[in-house]
């Protein structure tokens, strides 16, 4: 039992009496999630809620999951084994039984008596990052394949039609699907909707008991707008947030980086139309988890950096999911230095091109990305101004020791296993910088409260750092979390500074 009364936890409603949940307060994983998952009946006492699963102290979490359909209500319990596995369990009254899943299935919902998933790794002749649908008894069956240059970005399911938000070289578009056939050999038959291109779609909401269902659409430049489809196939705009800066004189392109192995790296590049020669940049990058960073609307990047004549690029690096499971693999565990390389093939590229200098380039990341900024300043200090590192991990012999870092063990690799130990050691940020080289200066960001990526990362950087000699500024909110900001006018002021730091530093007139 945690001894705070505060701990993580998850619940789902089964039906108007009904509520499954997890607590780590019952129990917790190494990584402090729960481990114990319940069914709690209204009216009885919530201490008595007879448990329904219990996983592994190893395992991530157990969590809860519930799907509300025409043909009635199902409930699940999820086992994640790892942060890219997991086993899923049939609840049957208070009974659960193991469903016959590969665990690369991320399940996204259930239709016309069929569980949705897709597919981390290939299986049984299904290939990799595909949209399937699992019958129990049944052989899966395939319903869309990306291609190498394709992922399936976000999934709906609605009471009769399946929707994903599909890119094709990181532009988005809504497919609809909809089971045809009898029910011992179904086929799907699927189209696109008409929504605009060279943007972000997302599936914001599918009703799971009508025909309606709503998406959202973004870019750069257009804030998110609101689509509502009635069940015809033909999405039409209803509301979209405010313009927060004036985008009129600016132009989004998108180019290509070739990194150190020789593979193409995609990023965009948001500029003033009117830019004659090298201009003050930013450039953000992600790269882990299967995240995919898809064209978006920014108030932040467009009023404090845009609209002053700067520019703004995002990199497509390895580690995300731009282009499917296949793209995060790449730089997977011992593959981890790709996705440094793409970042740093990105950088380079930019001043190839004439857009920058490397005393006008800024770098800037959160999480994982402040572990990928703060890997690339210390590989490569020679591309780069100014660095604004945001709650990262930096210490990578440590990380599964610090916070939530054991859960992501899938993702870096253990340190404890003497292979892996290798590679971590050889860009682990912390381990790897020098007092006799000289960095670009650094902001670091962090929050006493993230007890995601604990603020120990960037204390214990910044400390070494700075008993080193380099420039280095740090910044620790006490609230927020792992946004660093508990509320708007938090929020504001970290990213205030944040982009007058860079402004400073980069000689933003």
């Amino acid at each position: 039992m945690c001894s705070s009364d505060l701990s993580k936890a998850d619940a789902t409603y089964l039906d108007a009496n009904t509520i499954l949940f997890a607590t780590a307060r019952d129990g917790e994983t190494s990584s402090g999630y729960a481990r114990k998952a319940r069914l709690w009946t209204r009216g009885t006492a919530i201490a008595a809620a007879p448990l329904l699963y219990e996983g592994k102290a190893e395992d991530v979490l157990v969590s809860p999951a519930a799907f509300h359909t025409k043909a009635g209500n199902r409930a699940l319990v999820i086992r994640a084994v790892s942060f890219f596995e997991a086993e899923y369990y049939a609840v049957d009254g208070t009974e659960v039984r193991k469903l016959d899943l590969p665990l690369s299935a991320d399940v996204k919902g259930l239709l016309d008596g069929a569980l949705i998933a897709t597919l981390r790794e290939a299986y049984q002749g299904l290939p990799k990052g595909a949209l399937v649908a699992f019958r129990e008894g049944q052989k899966p069956q395939l319903i869309f394949a990306p291609d190498a240059r394709s992922s399936i970005e976000s999934v709906g399911v609605g009471r009769d039609k399946l929707y994903a938000a599909i890119t094709r070289n990181v532009i988005g578009a809504v497919h609809v699907f909809t089971p045809d056939g009898g029910p011992d050999g179904r086929t799907w038959t699927g189209k696109v909707l008409a929504l605009p291109g060279q943007g972000s779609v997302d599936i914001v909401s599918a009703n799971d008991f009508g025909p309606e269902a709503m998406f959202s659409f973004q870019n750069y430049l257009t804030p998110t707008t609101l689509y509502f489809d009635a069940g015809d196939d033909a999405p039409q705009s209803i509301k979209s947030l405010p313009a927060r800066f004036d985008s009129s004189g600016l132009v989004t392109e998108q180019f290509e980086a070739v990194s150190k192995d020789g593979t193409k790296i995609p990023y965009f590049v948001t500029r003033p139309k009117s830019l004659n020669g090298p201009a003050p940049t930013i450039l953000y990058g992600y790269g882990g988890f299967e995240v995919s960073l898809t064209p978006g609307y920014s108030a932040n990047f467009g009023r404090l950096w845009l609209s002053r004549g700067g520019i703004y690029v995002v990199a497509n690096i390895r580690g995300g999911g731009e282009f499917g499971p296949a793209w995060h693999d790449a730089a997977l565990k011992t593959n981890r230095q790709r996705a440094f390389d793409d970042f740093a093939a990105v950088a380079e590229d930019l001043q190839k091109r004439g857009l920058t200098t490397p005393k006008q380039l800024g770098i800037m990341g959160g999480s994982n990305g402040g572990l990928l900024v703060s890997t690339v300043m210390v590989q490569r200090p020679d591309l780069l101004g100014a660095v604004v590192c945001q709650v990262p991990l930096i210490d990578m012999i440590a990380y599964t020791h610090i916070g939530a870092g054991a859960s992501w063990i899938g993702e870096y690799g253990d340190p404890a296993i003497p292979a892996e130990r290798d590679t971590i050691l050889g860009y682990s940020p912390y381990q790897n910088v020098k007092k006799d080289v000289t960095y670009p200066p650094v902001f670091f960001v962090t929050a006493t409260s993230d007890d995601r990526v604990s603020p120990v990362h960037a204390r214990k950087m910044a400390a070494k750092m700075e008993a080193q000699g380099h420039d280095v500024t740090f910044y620790e909110n006490t609230d927020g979390g792992h946004s660093a900001a508990a509320d708007h006018k938090q929020s504001a002021e970290m990213w205030g500074l944040s982009f007058v730091y860079l402004a400073n530093r980069l000689n933003l007139k």
